[in-house]
């Protein structure tokens, strides 16, 4: 059972909302600073050569890096934009593992000025590759898609329909072809889930891999230098569901390791990860406020917040605990479907919950906190219907609050539209 708690209470979120209005939303700096270092000891005391790429995806905010970076966390990047986010929060070299597709050549030259390790998605990317830097990098990493060999889950697929990755073949062709022009440092990637809460699927996950690196030095003589397990690992996001434990995974791919990599003389095989949502997503909130009751064949609760802001229980039916601060202990007499203001009837933070009766008001009414909203929520956030996205703020370890990124404005909105040109356009 997961306890859902909210770091301020109602008296405390009155006086931030003065100077910051709602929506907002709000990390807690200690509690993941908490986090990432448990993880980090649980790996780094199982596993050999452990380090961890955080998922910028999944939080892209440099406030946020630096505090990961501070606690020994690198950097998974996938676009020119999370590169220049890592640069920014001082994480740079081989911290910064870059994994993207259908990758354009600047991104590549970016990654390798910023002296990141370059994970390639798909064979012919390597001459594409070469042919963009003028020769290929030392050290080159490739991602594997393991097809029928591996099942995916609800919200990542199954791996045969992803569109991701080298098969084993092309694996083992690759890696020859890396050797034959030069490159002498070699890694291996997957990503084969998102959410996954089961701890046996991950330790499948390298199992998997690493009977797969003993593989490519059998049939090609390379010693992998690192095996990067990718994410992928769950939260859990209804209070029933528990936890998983960062000790006993490391534990479990520590036995993995020593079973199979061991024996096989490549006990200098560094273990990755790029972990995203369990280092952050607990940690994060989505405080909007109560503003509109409707009544028709159903009860509505309408917040000031919309599915612009957070927009996974619309994507995937996905499930976010709500409480409401100053009524944590009061009964749950209420069934509402929480909505926001998007024209689209998706807009839905919760279905038929159950929660204590809400009072709304633009300005009186309760606060509605969203949680676990600490990953993969603001990261998501777009701008339909002419929507202006929230901003961030920071709960620091002293218990002061840091903006870390303004809520949009309908100058932001308009900024990239050439408005000087409109009065002599003829349409």
């Amino acid at each position: 059972m997961s306890v859902k708690n909210f770091p301020l209470d109602k008296d405390r979120l009155e006086a931030l909302e003065k100077t910051y209005p709602t929506p907002f939303y709000l990390y807690d700096e200690g509690a993941i600073r908490d986090n990432a270092r448990r993880m980090v000891r649980a790996f780094s005391s199982n596993v050999p050569g452990f380090k961890e790429h955080f998922a910028v995806k999944a939080l892209p905010n440099p406030f946020i890096l630096k505090i990961l970076n501070d606690e020994g966390l690198g950097a998974d990047c996938s676009s020119l934009p999370e590169l220049l986010l890592a640069d920014m929060a001082g994480i740079r070299g081989e911290e910064i593992m870059f994994s993207s597709n259908e990758t354009p050549s600047a991104e590549y030259r970016k990654a390798r000025e910023l002296g990141a390790v370059i994970n390639l998605d798909d064979f012919t990317h390597i001459e594409f590759l070469e042919n963009t830097l003028g020769r290929l990098p030392e050290l080159l990493s490739f991602r594997y898609n393991p097809g029928p060999l591996k099942k995916g889950n609800l919200i990542i697929g199954n791996p045969e329909e992803a569109k991701y990755g080298f098969t084993r073949e092309q694996l083992i062709e690759g890696y020859r072809l890396l050797k034959a022009r030069g490159v002498r440092r070699f890694g291996l990637h997957t990503m084969v889930a998102s959410n996954e809460l089961s701890l046996d699927y991950h330790l499948e996950t390298a199992r998997l891999l690493f009977d797969l690196a003993v593989e490519i030095k059998r049939q090609t003589g390379i010693s992998l230098e690192f095996v990067n397990l990718g994410g992928g690992l769950g939260i859990p996001y209804r209070p029933e569901q528990e936890a998983p434990s960062w000790e006993t995974l490391a534990g479990g791919i520590r036995r993995l390791y020593d079973d199979i990599i061991v024996p096989a003389s490549l006990g200098g095989l560094a273990i990755h990860t790029e972990y995203g949502r369990p280092i952050t997503g607990p940690y994060g909130w989505l405080v909007t406020r109560a503003i509109h009751r409707k009544n028709i064949y159903r009860d509505y609760i309408g917040l000031n917040s919309c599915m612009a802001d957070l927009m996974r229980p619309a994507l995937y039916g996905a499930y976010h605990h709500i409480t409401i601060p100053g009524k944590e202990r009061e009964p749950l007499t209420e069934t509402y479907d929480v909505v926001g203001s998007l024209c689209e009837n998706n807009d839905k933070f919760a279905i038929r919950r159950q929660l204590p009766h809400i009072d709304v008001g633009e300005h009186t009414g309760d606060f509605v906190v969203i949680h676990d909203a600490g990953a993969h929520g603001r990261a998501m956030g777009f701008n339909y219907n002419g929507k202006l996205r929230c901003g961030e703020l920071l709960l620091r370890e002293d218990g002061s609050v840091l903006p870390i990124r303004r809520a949009e404005t309908v100058e932001d909105y308009f900024a990239t539209l050439d408005l000087a040109a409109l009065p002599c356009f003829n349409g």
